[in-house]
């Protein structure tokens, strides 16, 4: 046998091509794995909770935050403990320039993916779900919108009388008082009172339009016989609302406040004498009426006396300026059709019922039946 050893054989050029091929997607993977991690590690900590226990902040923003003051501003008030790491979220996954100016409802529990969410007021962020009741004023919703993070309640207060809103949605008050529908909603926190408004108003419009046209009758007397649009009949909606507790007496109760109108025998003449319009007028206008001072939601006779309240009903005749609250479709119905009495007052008997009255001397027997 020969000693010889056999000769190795060069690698097939095939072969070389492959594991070149093997090298360089392992170094690919590596590269793509160095700019990676920084990334996850960025994701991640973006989608830690917060450093509070969730107080609420309300927070203006400004028109030219970019991301590095975004950071800076968040840390300051204590909503983010790293401004830099903000910052960089906002850069890579987000957008300083999509950030919103004007008000916004944050808390220093939210992670900082929430934070930028909110901030540049993403369809992704989260939504709540908000009853409105029946009866309640703007002031009342705004303070639980607030409370759910929705939108800030001076922010809801001015929207509620913002001109150019109000001509955009065809209301023809001085506010959108009154078409608040009272319902359930799904809103997206952190919204603008703008967008909340468009959706109740929405909701007011498809259900106002279904009970008109259920009860044209009455809705064509309120306007041909009246002079009634829109803007009247939820006014007197809105008082029956704030008056009436059982349902079947709400159309009694309308009846009492269009006979007051019309009735030659009650005096003094189209005097509504409804408590509930003056307490209004405390809470919208509390600087125009001297009675205001200190008013605590309780009605006073020194608030029915006092004529600088616009909304006085025992002092001004015909139906205050606008609505006092949110009418739900019961008193609406009411309004539109009305009970056929002749009853010009009523007084509380207890478990949400009323005595019903034609004179005044048949009234105050009543209130001492009642007592």
């Amino acid at each position: 046998m020969s000693g010889r050893r056999p000769r190795r054989r060069a690698p097939k050029p095939r072969a070389r091509r492959a594991k070149s091929r093997r090298q360089l997607w392992v170094g690919v993977a590596l590269g793509v794995g160095v700019l990676l991690l920084p990334l996850l590690g960025l994701f991640g900590w973006a989608v830690l909770p917060g450093p509070g226990a969730g107080k609420r902040f309300l927070v203006e923003w400004p028109r030219d935050a970019d991301a590095g003051r975004a950071g800076e501003r968040l840390a300051k008030a204590g909503l983010v403990q790293s401004p830099r790491l903000f910052a960089w979220y906002l850069r890579i996954f987000s957008s300083a320039s999509e950030l919103e100016p004007g008000p916004h409802v944050l808390n220093d529990a939210l992670s900082a993916r929430q934070l930028a969410l909110r901030l540049t007021r993403s369809r992704r962020r989260e939504d709540k779900k908000v009853t409105v009741p029946e009866g309640w004023h703007h002031a009342q919703l705004g303070r639980r919108l607030e409370e759910q993070e929705i939108c800030s309640a001076a922010a809801f207060s001015r929207a509620v009388r913002d001109e150019g809103l109000r001509r955009e949605l065809g209301v023809r008050g001085e506010s959108v008082e009154g078409l608040l529908f009272p319902a359930t909603y799904e809103l997206e926190v952190d919204s603008t009172p703008a967008e909340v408004i468009r959706t109740l108003v929405k909701t007011f419009r498809k259900r106002f339009d279904a009970l008109a046209e259920k009860h044209p009758e009455g809705a064509r007397a309120l306007r041909d016989h009246r002079g009634f649009s829109e803007h009247e009949i939820v006014t007197l909606a809105s008082i029956v609302e704030r008056e009436a507790v059982a349902d079947e007496e709400r159309p009694i109760i309308a009846s009492v406040y269009l006979n007051r109108l019309d009735d030659p025998e009650h005096k003094p003449p189209k005097m509504l004498q409804a408590d509930p319009t003056a307490a209004y007028g405390c809470v919208v206008e509390p600087e125009r009426a001297p009675s205001c001072a200190g008013f605590d939601g309780k009605v006073t006779p020194a608030l029915l006396r006092d004529a600088k309240n616009r909304y006085n009903t025992y002092k001004h005749p015909g139906l205050p300026p606008g609505p006092i609250a949110s009418p739900g479709e019961a008193s609406l119905a009411a309004v539109l059709a009305p009970a056929k009495t002749d009853y010009l007052f009523f007084v509380a008997a207890g478990g949400g019922r009323h005595r019903f009255s034609r004179n005044f001397e048949d009234h105050n027997r009543a209130i001492d039946e009642t007592r």
